[in-house]
């Protein structure tokens, strides 16, 4: 049983919480389909099952929404990356998602203390001069505090709320043991790979709560950008920095939702919003190391018409492989190749089973559709969106990683936009794109890519020797095996069985006709209508075998 694997006294307090939201918000059929309700009524924790009567009256999707809310951080962050998997959910449930926010009033800062404290070794307040504590900002796993160092340097303090860290765990285990029970118990929902998903998300949210890694990605990001006189990236000060707090250089600049400071500080509204566009399409697709949230919360504007990216929590990581299928898909979209998409999108499927002919006609309906439309007329938004109904409709799933790369580049299409309303970012990808492509085949990367392949196939070739010696001894031991794995064996079987049933019953069929006739030939016995009985009745029960075996293989033909 999958639920025998929980701590109960550590979890059925926290999974009773949730269970209780659910069944408040009309949701009481899940539970008992996953059978949550009979373990906590087996552990004396009784539900009621009655779904509050002032949401049901609500949509689906605002009821999720609200139950999500109120179990806390770590489900607000479930439905945030829930929002970015576009080809999953329709548009009015990712909707709901993407108001989740993880605004929450501060804690004081005397329950940061303690944990202070011990990160420090002594009293923040012996470190850092002018420390407020009142809090500048606070979300559902972190608050910030402003300060100076002791020479003046203006920083900020990210510092983890307290307990956090325990809750989030519990509520990950339960996760886990939920999608398996979603696997398990309703089949449907196995294409969505649920226990995968958790599992990202818990490394994800693992991640964001070691302050420490977020240093780490800020740094790496530094380096990408070492040099830039366009994009900034705060320092990160490193003595005071630990997984419950990060210290980091303080960005004074425009907020990046204040369009009414921007232009009262008289910055160029369209080359900032073409500096940010470039900036994170290098993260992408150069440094394959990406800004995931790059919502205008995010970015200062600076003078000069630079650009400060802050909070570095999500990113996105992408291999070689995947940066070449993201660029192949995004130069088949600005050169209405629908078969080089089809390509792609094949890729992204893996082993699902997938009608391709309708999905080729679909891929080349949408191509169609935007045939003579003028590059700068594209919305990436639009595209992205109307590609992932054509995977919904198929029952594709997008890979996980691509899900949140996807929402990273409407995100910033948004932000183009409302700094530029004649931002084409297309335009901006084009280059780009070549770029990655014409790198492909440059010398060095070919010659690289060779001595890859011709290394590959040097050790096959060492290693072949001594592996066909072990394949002789295993031979000679009795011990060389060889494991088939045959699609759709079971359905071979059962048709072997049939025939081998059809044979048998055509040789009785037969034995009956032979017999019979024999018997016919026999004078005596029991006689009907003039004829030996006991022969008529194998005459008879030989018609009725033939034309089941003919009605059986007219069927058989027919499926």
């Amino acid at each position: 049983m999958l639920w025998e694997t929980i701590n109960v006294v550590r979890d059925i307090p926290r999974l009773h919480e949730i269970t209780s939201t659910l069944i408040r918000y009309g949701m009481a059929d899940i539970v008992r389909t996953l059978g949550i309700g009979t373990l906590l009524e087996r552990a004396g924790r009784f539900l009621h099952w009655k779904a509050q009567s002032d949401t049901l009256h609500l949509e689906t999707p605002v009821r999720v929404r609200r139950a999500l809310e109120e179990l806390g951080p770590t489900f607000v962050k479930l439905g945030q990356v829930m929002a970015t998997r576009v080809d999953v959910f329709p548009p009015n449930w990712i909707a709901e998602f993407e108001k989740l926010q993880n605004g929450v009033p501060p804690v004081p800062f005397a329950s940061l203390l303690p944990q202070l404290e011990a990160a420090l070794g002594c009293s923040p307040q012996e470190i850092f001069l002018d420390l407020q504590t009142e809090a500048v900002a606070a979300a559902s796993i972190a608050q910030v505090h402003h300060a100076k160092l002791a020479d003046g340097t203006p920083v900020i303090l990210k510092i983890r709320r307290p307990n956090i860290r325990a809750k989030i765990e519990a509520d990950l285990r339960i996760l886990t043991h939920i999608a398996r029970l979603v696997e398990f118990e309703m089949p449907e929902m196995r294409r969505y790979q649920p226990v995968q998903v958790v599992q990202q998300f818990s490394r994800s949210l693992r991640r964001e709560l070691d302050f420490a890694a977020e240093a780490r990605n800020i740094e790496r990001f530094a380096g990408n950008f070492a040099g830039s006189e366009t994009v900034v990236v705060p320092r990160v000060y490193w003595e005071w920095t630990s997984e419950v707090m990060n210290v980091q250089q303080r960005v004074d600049g425009v907020p990046g939702n204040n369009l009414a400071a921007v232009e009262a500080a008289g910055l160029d509204r369209k080359l900032l919003g073409s500096r940010g566009a470039d900036a994170v399409l290098k993260m992408i697709l150069i440094d394959g190391f990406y800004h995931a949230d790059p919502h205008p919360g995010n970015v200062f504007y600076l003078p000069g018409n630079r650009i400060a990216i802050i909070d570095f929590g999500m990113v996105g990581r992408l291999t070689e492989d995947r940066r070449n299928q993201i660029v192949n898909l995004l130069a088949a979209l600005a050169g209405r190749d629908d078969e080089a998409m089809l390509d792609v999108l094949l890729e992204w499927t893996g082993e699902a089973a997938v009608d391709e002919a309708r999905l080729a006609a679909d891929v080349n309906e949408f191509v169609f559709n935007y045939a003579n439309v003028p590059l700068k007329d594209l919305h990436i938004g639009k595209l992205f969106g109307e590609l992932t109904v054509i995977m919904r409709d198929h029952y594709l799933v997008m890979p996980s990683d691509l899900a949140m790369l996807f929402k990273a580049l409407i995100t910033l299409e948004g932000l183009g936009r409302q700094l530029d309303p004649d931002f084409d970012m297309v335009t901006h990808l084009t280059p780009f794109v070549r770029r990655v492509i014409a790198e492909r085949y440059m010398p060095e990367v070919l010659f690289k890519r060779g001595m890859r392949n011709l290394h590959d196939i040097l050790s096959i070739a060492t290693d072949l020797p001594r592996d066909i010696a072990h394949l002789i001894k295993e031979t000679r031991r009795g011990k060389f095996k060889i494991d088939l794995d045959l699609k759709r064996l079971d359905r071979f079987a059962h048709q072997l069985d049939h025939s081998v049933n059809r044979l048998t019953l055509g040789i009785l069929i037969a034995s009956l006709v032979i017999g019979s006739s024999i018997v016919m030939t026999v004078q005596g016995g029991p006689t009907l209508l003039g004829l030996p009985l006991f022969g008529l009745l194998g005459f008879m029960l030989a018609s009725g075998g033939s034309i089941w075996l003919i009605l059986s293989i007219w069927r058989s033909g027919r499926e």
